[in-house]
């Protein structure tokens, strides 16, 4: 019957078809669903991009902030600032007390 005209007992033309007016709802519902769908997963696209965004940032800011303290620290051990060179003097001794040994070559071990 697709394609031809529906008629009714009387002999005359339908001029409502109830099962074209649900058809049309229930495309109406379908295409509302799809554009929700589509709406939620844009949403969630955004809160995962701006979360990556925030992470993103962090790991650059830690970056940059280590890239400005080796900058800092080389200039620093570069410097001939008479503080600085009594600084490195002390690190020095400290490395060489270090490296000594604690008991001296042939002691008894401690009982």
């Amino acid at each position: 019957m697709f394609g031809q005209a529906a008629i009714n007992d009387k002999g005359t033309m339908k001029t409502k078809d109830s099962n074209r007016k649900w058809m049309w709802w229930f495309l109406a519902v379908v295409i509302a669903l799809q554009l929700y769908f589509v709406r939620e997963l844009v949403a969630a696209f955004a809160l995962f991009a701006l979360g990556f965004a925030a992470i993103a940032f962090v790991v650059m800011s830690l970056y940059m902030l280590q890239k400005a303290w080796e900058t800092g620290v080389q200039r620093v051990a570069d410097s001939q600032n008479p503080v600085i060179d009594m600084a490195r003097r002390g690190v020095n001794a400290v490395e060489d007390l270090a490296r000594r040994p604690l008991r001296r070559p042939g002691s008894a071990a401690a009982r």
